[in-house]
Formats: structure tokens, C-alpha cells, sequence
């Protein structure tokens, strides 16, 4: 449903530049609103939704991005999977324990997949759009991007104001329109949302149940199957040179005989088809995925975010880390990793603002300079060398 999730994709996309002329016109606007209208959304609600719409730089920099611009895996793994999140998920957990076992009950779809999906879609609901939709909208359409999609999602959106499901200033919403407890464009709403909590409203904003359950939903429908795992952790033979991808499935036994064991060495043992996952290649950690991993793909699609959910989803069962380590002598930061190399770039001078766990241009300026004294590549990377080379 999104590229990355929102707090990630701040980092990753926070110094590109936008052209001068992405710009919202009052002429634009007029046909937008014609549009929406012509749709069925009420005029008054179109006029209030769209009257003050001005020109976002963040928004149309965020749509920009470049397809091969991409975050190492480490990175993305200690930067989502980390002992905050966890923890807090746990605590959830606890919390919402009825709700999610009457969900799975539903559904099929185990309980910490679920709660999986929300830690990271919104951190458990901690986190809520940074942009207010309609206008995010108005934003891409006018910079002629993606005009048709966004159109549908402004139009869905207003729809669901419009049917009382959430209140136009719930509708606040990542650069691309998802927004929820777990995330959904405002179509996928539309298709997907259900009211779990019988109060007449498919709230996906303020409800936990109606978010969890829709979540649970979407997995169903994604094709999730309740007596598969997503995946496992898997040690390959010494040279190993057989094939390898999500797509790629055979039956485990078949992966057996090629020599792979369970990542203890005990022979592996199951009936259903898997591939095998590299994703830092054979001298990093490998997986064999399920067809649940590819539920999970469909949720958002990028294999490091189905990964992520996945092994979130172990660790809140009581699992431990991953086994194997990732090929390189310098490892991603967790979320306080960060945070405290911020705070230790204001200790040594570097004006970067308040510490705040978020890596933007101004502190990758700094992590730059930190690098350059120290001998390091400057790509201003927050790393453990980073982190280090300033007293961490």
C-alpha cells in the first residue's frame, strides 16, 4: 500500500528537490472540485475539503522519490524491528488481547502478524498522517502525478466522510493517501474496512477493532492461509548454488534434499511449498517464505517490508534475533540509536536542530562532516561507525 513506511521514508526522501513549477493553481483547484463533484461528493463538502489548498513542497519532493533510491537492508531492519517497538507491541498486545484473539477467531490470520502490521504501519497508533489528504491530493494532481489514482483516492476519501464512516479532519494521511491505524488508501478502505465494533462506522482512524480486523481482512483477501507460517530463518549448505527467490517455490522437502536445515541444523520438516529468500544474498541470513510472505508482499510491495513484518511478528511471540548476521562490520541504528547520535552531534556543536530520531538533510549534512573527520565514505549514512566516531 505504500512504499515505506511513513517515518522511514521521511528519512530516506528528506533532501531531494522539487521542480518550481509543481505548483497548486486556482485553476486547478476549480477543476478538481468539478471532478470530486461530478462524482457525487456533496459541493459543500468538496468546497470544505479543498477551499485553502496551497502548494506543498514536502508532498510533491515525497512522490518524486527515484525507484532505485533504496535503504540496506541492516538499516531497515534495525530501524523497524527494534526492542521499542517490541516491547510496545507487547504491551499491545496485552491490551488489546480479546480484540485480537476475536479477530483471529474471525479471520485466520494470526494475532501477531496482525499486531505486527500495526507497529510498523503507525507504531500501535502512536503515529497519525503528517498531511491532511485532500490537499496532499490536490498537491499530485496539480503536479500531474499519478493524476487518475489520486483523483480516485481524493474522490474515495471524501466518500467515506461523506457516508460517516470518519470525519473530514480524521483524514490526515502519508504524502500518498494512507491513513488508518494500518494504513489504507482510501479505495482499499472502501473495498475492505469493516465495522468490528458494531457502532455503524468502518472507523479505521479512532477504532482499534474495525483497524485490526480490516487488517485481517485484507490478509484474507491477499490470500493468507491460517495453517501456514510466513516464513523461517533457514542455514544454507557450505557453496550452495541452487535456485533461490520468493517466486521460486518448491515443497520444503524438496529444499531439504538441496541441503538446507532449519537455522539449528535439524532437518526440516513440513508439507507446504516455500522459496527461498536472500536478501543480502548467500552470506547474509536466508529465509524459506510461504505464500503467506506474499500476502504480506501485497500489503506493501517490497520484500524488506515483508521481512520486516514477519520477524516482528516472531519476536512478539518470544523468538530470539536472527540467528545469522547480516554481511557487514557496520550495522544499522535502532530508532534510540538515532536519537542518541543526534544528541551526541549537538554535544559536539553540529546545529542540527532538536533531537528528534529523524534523519534529515541537516543532519545528514552533519553525519557527512562526522564522516570526513574521521576517514569514512561521506554518504551520510547514521551508522554504528557514525555513532561511534562521535563517542557512542
Amino acid at each position: 500500500m505504500r512504499i515505506l513506511p511513513a517515518a522511514l521514508a521521511l528519512t530516506l526522501l528528506a533532501g531531494m528537490s522539487v521542480p518550481a513549477q509543481a505548483k497548486v493553481s486556482k485553476g486547478c483547484i476549480a477543476s478538481i472540485k468539478k471532478t470530486v463533484k461530478r462524482a457525487g461528493v456533496k459541493p459543500s463538502l468538496v468546497d470544505k475539503a479543498l477551499d485553502g489548498a496551497k502548494f506543498n513542497e514536502k508532498v510533491v519532493r515525497f512522490s518524486r522519490s527515484q525507484p532505485e533510491f533504496r535503504t540496506r537492508i541492516w538499516d531497515y531492519m534495525a530501524f523497524l524491528v527494534d526492542p521499542a517497538r517490541i516491547a510496545d507491541g507487547e504491551a499491545n498486545m496485552d491490551r488489546h488481547a480479546s480484540t485480537l484473539a476475536a479477530v483471529e477467531k474471525k479471520y485466520g490470520v494470526d494475532r501477531y502478524i496482525i499486531a505486527a502490521l500495526w507497529g510498523i504501519e503507525s507504531d500501535y497508533g502512536q503515529i497519525r498522517g503528517e498531511f491532511f489528504l485532500p490537499h496532499a491530493m490536490a498537491n499530485l494532481i496539480c503536479a500531474n502525478r499519478k493524476k487518475r489514482l489520486f483523483t480516485r483516492q481524493l474522490i474515495a476519501g471524501l466518500k467515506l466522510v461523506q457516508k460517516g464512516d470518519v470525519r473530514l479532519d480524521d483524514l490526515y494521511s502519508s504524502w500518498a493517501s494512507a491513513f488508518g491505524q494500518t494504513q489504507f488508501i482510501p479505495e482499499t478502505y472502501q473495498r475492505l474496512a469493516v465495522d468490528f465494533d458494531r457502532d455503524g462506522r468502518r472507523d479505521l482512524v479512532n477504532s482499534i477493532p474495525d483497524a485490526l480486523a480490516s487488517t485481517a481482512n485484507f490478509m484474507v483477501k491477499a490470500g493468507w492461509r491460517s495453517n501456514e507460517p510466513w516464513g523461517f530463518e533457514v542455514k544454507l549448505p557450505k557453496g550452495y548454488k541452487g535456485p533461490s527467490g520468493r517466486k521460486r517455490r518448491a515443497s520444503v522437502q524438496t529444499w531439504a534434499k538441496r541441503g538446507l536445515t532449519n537455522i539449528d541444523g535439524s532437518p526440516l520438516r513440513s508439507n507446504y511449498s516455500a522459496g527461498l529468500l536472500l536478501p543480502a544474498g548467500k552470506s547474509g541470513p536466508a529465509f524459506l517464505v510461504t505464500r503467506n510472505f506474499n500476502a504480506l508482499y501485497s500489503y506493501n510491495a517490497a520484500e524488506s517490508y515483508a521481512l520486516a513484518i514477519g520477524h516482528l511478528s516472531d519476536r512478539l511471540k518470544g523468538k530470539g534475533p536472527l540467528v545469522a548476521r547480516w554481511p557487514t562490520n557496520d550495522p544499522g541504528l535502532t530508532r534510540a540509536q538515532r536519537l542518541q547520535l543526534q544528541k551526541l552531534l549537538l554535544a559536539a556543536g553540529y546545529d542540527i536542530g532538536e533531537a528528534d530520531g529523524k534523519i534529515g538533510p541537516i543532519t545528514t549534512r552533519a553525519i557527512k562532516k562526522v564522516q570526513a573527520k574521521a576517514g569514512m565514505e561521506q554518504n551520510g549514512r547514521p551508522s554504528m561507525a557514525v555513532l561511534k566516531a562521535l563517542g557512542g
